[in-house]
């Protein structure tokens, strides 16, 4: 049949090759090259159309896809930026860990005096009214938390644990410092441990007329497990368990509001440990306790603890060691 076909082509194509002095042969693949291209070129144009309308399919996917996630983003962010969180409004609840306990040192007067009766009158009020009012503390009770100065740690026990040359110097400043607030300080209370006995008696070269106490429950220890944990710092339970009760105890015996008969403001110092004083600062603001080690204090820093008689407390400064020069600062 191809051999017919072919046969068929140049005897057509021999007659018109005789008008144009072509042979028959030549003007056959001329005419072979022609359907070529031009098949060439509607294939070509079959397949520009056919990529061009799957490019439009893909781009239209695409662009669909882009725009509903735009949009879901905006109105979610409208969402969230439309919300209001203060502390008056309805939408607010505070956390349990947030909510503050007047009565958290049992001194509030309503916990001092015996409640009213039911049927009690007006005399009864007035004298319920006065004893509430003489149960009320009227000053402000402030505590300043001193932690020592550097120390050698290398000593295998505590009478090896005496200040180096910074720390002396470090002590000298804070006393310097306290000196210049022109204070009347009511007194000093020092652990017992020597690197806070050695910092608290530098401080009172500085202000010799301030009467000095010892107490052993300010000592340094665990005062309760840390979180988060350390790795390098892993105490035995029962240092937490001997520590944390002694701490716990230093901290009901020095954070209260001040007597109902005190006429002026109090002014305690208390030079003690990091751990101590972290502790102390927890628990003084009701924060978690568990957080004691969130917090960092350089040698020889002051902070300033202040209850008022309303029970309320107040952190004035933590850690404050600007008196210091920065050549003197460690933390170590």
């Amino acid at each position: 049949i191809k051999q017919n076909v072919r046969c068929f082509f140049l005897r057509r194509f021999s007659v018109f090759s005789c008008f144009l002095s072509i042979s028959p042969i030549s003007l056959f693949k001329y005419y072979l090259s022609y359907l070529s291209v031009h098949h060439c070129e509607c294939l070509i144009k079959q397949l520009m159309m056919t990529s061009w309308s799957r490019l439009q399919k893909i781009t239209t996917v695409l662009f669909g896809a882009v725009g509903g996630a735009s949009a879901y983003y905006f109105y979610t962010r409208k969402q969230e930026t439309n919300t209001v969180f203060n502390s008056w409004t309805t939408n607010f609840q505070v956390s349990q860990c947030g909510k503050w306990d007047s009565n958290w040192d049992h001194r509030d007067p309503a916990s001092l005096v015996k409640p009213l009766k039911k049927d009690s009158d007006t005399t009864d009020e007035n004298k319920h009214n006065e004893k509430l009012e003489k149960a009320t503390p009227k000053i402000i009770r402030h505590l300043i938390l001193i932690r020592h100065g550097q120390y050698n740690q290398s000593g295998e026990s505590d009478s090896k644990h005496y200040l180096t040359e910074i720390g002396r110097k470090q002590a000298a400043f804070t006393g310097d410092r306290l000196k210049a607030l022109q204070i009347n300080w009511d007194k000093m209370i020092k652990s017992t441990l020597l690197r806070a006995q050695e910092t608290g008696s530098i401080i009172s070269t500085s202000l010799p007329q301030v009467p000095v106490e010892n107490c052993s429950l300010l000592e340094e220890g665990a005062p309760i497990p840390p979180e988060p944990p350390i790795g390098h710092w892993k105490p035995e339970y029962y240092q937490f368990f001997q520590d944390g009760a002694r701490i716990e105890t230093a901290f009901r015996k020095y954070f209260h509001r001040a007597l109902p008969e005190q006429t002026k403001d109090s002014y305690t110092l208390l030079v003690c440990h990091a751990n101590v004083i972290r502790y102390f600062v927890c628990r003084a603001l009701q924060f978690p306790p568990e957080a004691w080690l969130r917090i960092s204090l350089n040698h020889a820093s002051i902070t300033w603890i202040s209850i008022l008689p309303s029970g309320r407390v107040l952190l004035r400064g933590l850690g404050d060691s600007g008196h210091i020069p920065p050549e003197y600062v460690t933390c170590r």
